[in-house]
């Protein structure tokens, strides 16, 4: 087990950062195998993921970090935006996990069941007792392609998002997404109005681009 950054032992705070730190491990090699770690380099980022996940108000502010809004997780191909993702799901109690579908899985759904795809990620993403919404992590935000439902073409994802958008303000769904797209890159395949929204519903933790890929 790889050792705690000393970025993370000096956190004060009332909660205790070096055993978070600690169990994230453990969940990751348990769920991911024994070459699972997580790495110093990366101790900013994990730790902004951990003060959300948490809800350390008094860290949140520190690092700007938002505990209203979702989490938009940016970084190149292969440095643990995934993993990362899904370990910390375990942060949270069990009916407050967020639940991951990769964003080529959604736009498959669409090709195959239609438009009740919009449903199932939006208005109907909510617990019945008691009434909450659900929520998601989408990942890998630009893998999908633009799928045809009899003829007809559709950016899935995009209404997702900007629907999920409409029941944040209404309702505080909270949606969280992956991605290796910068922001023009966003904007590019998305278009304007969706990234826009997305400055509301995501807290930015970016990776550097010279990131390297840990599958190697």
């Amino acid at each position: 087990m790889n050792s705690i950054p000393d970025q993370v032992r000096s956190i004060k705070s009332g909660f205790n950062y070096p055993q978070i730190w600690s169990f994230l491990q453990s969940k990751g090699t348990e769920l991911y195998g024994k070459k699972f770690q997580l790495y110093p380099e990366d101790a900013e980022i994990i730790l902004k993921l951990t003060t959300w996940f948490i809800k350390d108000e008094h860290q949140a502010q520190k690092m700007n970090i938002d505990l209203e809004k979702g989490i938009l997780l940016v970084g190149p191909v292969g440095c643990g935006k995934t993993s990362l993702m899904n370990i910390c799901r375990f942060l949270l109690p069990a009916a407050k996990r967020h639940s991951i579908k990769s964003c080529r899985d959604v736009s498959f759904e669409f090709m195959k069941e239609g438009h009740d795809i919009f449903h199932k990620y939006t208005r109907g993403s909510f617990h019945q007792e008691p009434f909450e919404p659900k929520t998601y992590c989408f990942d890998d935000l630009g893998l999908e392609s633009t799928m045809n439902f009899y003829g007809n073409q559709c950016s899935v994802m995009a209404e997702i998002i900007l629907s999920r958008y409409d029941l944040f303000h209404s309702f505080n769904m909270i949606t969280h997404l992956t991605t290796n797209l910068n922001s023009s890159e966003i904007e590019e395949r998305y278009g304007n109005r969706v990234r826009s929204r997305m400055r509301e519903l995501f807290n930015l933790v970016a990776w550097s681009q010279n990131t390297q890929d840990k599958r190697k």
